[in-house]
């Protein structure tokens, strides 16, 4: 891809006011991570912030509460790598798929 400097400098002002607005925008993006097929769930939004926690009473039942530990990691993880999809896709709308300083990276 062959990119001009005088394009991006000429559309500073834009990328600028389209980061701005995608800022106010993570808080909406939310993404659900899932372990154990569904038995422990964690909401996540653009934010990184967690918005809840789903755990299915049979886990809770049967008191393996380091099982249980490893699940709610891997739904975390799981809710990570979909919200950091979700981000990394709405950044590369914005920049046609640039690499752009101050932009977030979501690899």
């Amino acid at each position: 891809m062959n990119i001009n400097p005088f394009d991006l400098l000429k559309n500073a002002s834009k990328i600028q006011e389209q980061m701005n607005s995608f800022q106010e925008k993570l808080g909406a993006i939310i993404a659900t991570g899932a372990a154990a097929g569904g038995m422990v769930e964690i909401d996540i939004n653009g934010k990184m912030e967690v918005l809840a926690v789903r755990i299915s009473p049979v886990m809770i039942d049967g008191g393996d509460v380091e099982m249980l530990q490893d699940l709610i990691t891997a739904a975390f993880t799981d809710a990570m790598a979909k919200i950091k999809e979700k981000i990394g896709g709405e950044v590369g709308t914005m920049t046609d798929g640039m690499n752009i300083p101050g932009f977030p990276a979501m690899s």
